[in-house]
């Protein structure tokens, strides 16, 4: 307490005060009495007021030449996401096209199974009875080794990972599923589930959870999947990771045709070429 009522009594060091009252008694404290020091006070007040004004000046003339080049940048960054917008619209057009044609070459090239072969390439929209898979991240990621997946090599074992997705959709396929899709990407018989880093790849496009698998199959697909091994592997995950799963059986499913289509025509050799040195069958892709 004795400290305290000493700061308070004593705010200012002695000194200070000391110093202050010497000045008082000399006469220098305060505002310069002398013309000379009045002048020096004066001059450094103006060349103070001269750099505050100079740079205010400065500032408003420059500040048109800014406005105007970010005007102009703002309306150059808008004109190229136009014309991005447009090449992308020309692309996802011709993309289309590209498709329609495969899709013709399919059902006039296909002989006898072209509806068959149109459906296993994903050519055409299909729709019937089949099952809905609902599969999602465990709600707090993480967790040991000791599961169906065994080692896994990576850290966050609460997430659904590309190998799980190929087990789900191969699956459905064996359990008598003729066509399947993947958040409304349509899968075909060349579609490939890969992974990069924490994302689910389905032909090079990123999937987000929760995935939902939709297979048209018959009404006996979902007890079909369940009593199956990859059935019993998506269990086996939800009880020892959490993965949140739901089937249900679905009266009428929907799905779109493929996106695109990659067609490949195999040609005999000819006659002349068959009767010299035996040579590989050639494929060709073809677009139309």
């Amino acid at each position: 307490m004795s400290l305290l009522t000493n700061v308070m009594e004593h705010s200012l060091d002695d000194g200070y005060a000391e110093a202050a009252a010497r000045q008082k008694a000399d006469g220098t404290a305060g505002m310069p009495r002398t013309l000379r020091r009045k002048l020096g006070l004066a001059a450094c007040l103006v060349l103070a007021a001269a750099v505050v004004t100079l740079g205010a000046a400065n500032a408003r003339i420059a500040a048109p030449v800014v406005a105007k080049e970010r005007e102009k940048l703002v309306d150059r960054i808008q004109s190229e996401t136009a014309a991005a917008d447009k090449l992308e619209k020309d692309v996802e057009t011709l993309r289309a096209d590209v498709g329609e044609r495969q899709r013709k070459a399919l059902e006039q090239h296909g002989g006898d199974q072209a509806e068959l072969v149109s459906l296993l390439s994903g050519a055409t929209a299909v729709t019937g009875p089949g099952v809905k898979l609902v599969v999602d991240d465990a709600k707090e990621t993480g967790g040991g080794s000791d599961g169906p997946r065994g080692s896994s090599g990576f850290a966050d074992t609460g997430r659904v990972r590309d190998r799980d997705m190929q087990r789900f959709v191969n699956g459905l396929w064996q359990s008598g599923a003729e066509a399947v899709a993947i958040n409304g990407q349509r899968l075909t018989m060349l579609s490939a589930i890969r992974a990069a880093g924490d994302a689910i790849l389905v032909d090079n496009r990123p999937l987000a959870p929760p995935y939902t698998v939709l297979a048209v199959g018959g009404k006996h697909l979902n007890t079909t999947f369940n009593d199956s091994a990859d059935g019993q592997y998506l269990h086996a995950l939800q009880e020892s990771y959490g993965i949140r799963t739901s089937i249900t059986d679905q009266d009428e499913v929907r799905l779109p045709a493929a996106p695109s289509l990659i067609v490949r025509i195999a040609q005999p050799l000819a006659a002349d070429a068959a009767k010299g040195v035996a040579e590989p069958k050639k494929t060709e892709k073809g677009t139309s």
